[in-house]
């Protein structure tokens, strides 16, 4: 039977750190308050107008062709993951196509922020396992750094978010022990307005005015509280549903690469699954929380570190704006 296979996987961070201490001079938080709400202690940002969701992806779909020993002119699909996308239309996938010289390979955008990864993988499984394409170019980038409301009334969101990107280079196989072996995505429109981006809107005439500038409506929002409270329930609600369909446990998992949203979500996901520290990966403290970019940059990083390796049975869960969220196991 064939399978959808992780053949290679990469990432890339712009170079600029911003701490916490940087943002603390910037509105009223500090390190202490930062850390402990959400582990994170450092982000990366762009430092230069310009550069796009899409520029961040050439690096990472680089290094995982590397890593697959896939030559780039071998791709033959693209899925690209984001929330902030390098313009409005067309999608970011284009931009990268163009950027890859891959002139007349199938170019898709999809929009499922935090669980961008997850809905992508369940996409590229399907393309792959009909025989529709043969190496699919999975990516999830992000540039949040220009579109964060740094002041007083923005800091509860701007502290959590950074710029980056990750891809892993998907194709088949019908080795035994090998490949994707179960997917679930989700979502519940209920909650879409607790985490969201109000303007521009095309459902407003017109879709961006003065008045929404001044009311910060071009700032994304979140109501927290309720984003954790769900986060903490359906991440490990999916997560085993997705075992018990694949015929797992647990203790079979070697490495749980959740979604990097807010350490103490996934700190509390791993007590009420009983994963120990040791088999899941945290990157979140060094690049906050990237988005549709972090799992596969999560990922990209335990597989630089022998963490993920041939063999290894890996299990990712997602939670995000929606609300959407998923789970998958695959087998490296």
């Amino acid at each position: 039977m064939v399978r959808t296979a992780i053949l290679g996987v990469g990432h890339y961070v712009p170079e600029k750190v911003v701490t916490n201490d940087d943002l603390a001079k910037l509105f009223e938080t500090s390190d202490e308050w930062i850390q402990q709400r959400t582990g994170i202690k450092e982000r990366r940002f762009i430092s230069e107008s310009g550069t796009g969701a899409s520029d961040l992806a050439v690096p990472a779909v680089k290094m995982a062709c590397e890593r697959a020993g896939v030559a780039v002119s071998e791709i033959d699909a693209i899925i690209f993951a984001t929330l902030s996308p390098d313009f409005d239309f067309p999608g970011s996938a284009c931009f990268l196509q163009e950027k890859l010289g891959l002139p007349g390979v199938a170019a898709l955008d999809i929009r499922n922020q935090c669980s961008g990864f997850l809905y992508g993988l369940q996409i590229a499984d399907a393309w792959i396992r009909t025989g529709m394409y043969k190496r699919v170019c999975l990516v999830g980038a992000e540039v949040h750094s220009t579109g964060l409301d740094f002041s007083n009334e923005g800091r509860d969101v701007a502290v959590l978010f950074g710029d980056g990107a990750g891809c892993v280079i998907l194709g088949p196989t019908e080795e035994e022990g090998r490949g994707l072996v179960d997917i679930e995505v989700h979502a519940d429109g209920r909650g879409a307005r607790e985490l969201w981006l109000q303007a521009p809107s095309s459902a407003n005439i017109p879709r961006l005015t003065a008045k929404m500038l001044e009311e910060r409506r071009h700032f994304p929002t979140m109501n927290g509280k309720q984003v954790f409270r769900w986060a903490i329930e359906k991440m490990p609600e999916v997560t085993l549903s997705v075992l018990r369909r694949a015929n797992l446990t647990v203790p079979d998992v070697d490495l749980f690469v959740p979604h990097q949203a807010n350490k103490r979500i996934n700190e509390s996901v791993a007590k009420k699954l009983e994963f120990p520290d040791s088999k899941v990966v945290h990157n979140i403290e060094k690049y906050g929380n990237t988005t549709a970019a972090s799992i596969p940059l999560a990922l990209s990083e335990a597989w630089g570190d022998g963490r993920a390796k041939k063999g290894s049975t890996v299990l990712f869960a997602a939670f995000g704006a929606g609300f959407t969220w998923g789970a998958a196991v695959a087998k490296l």
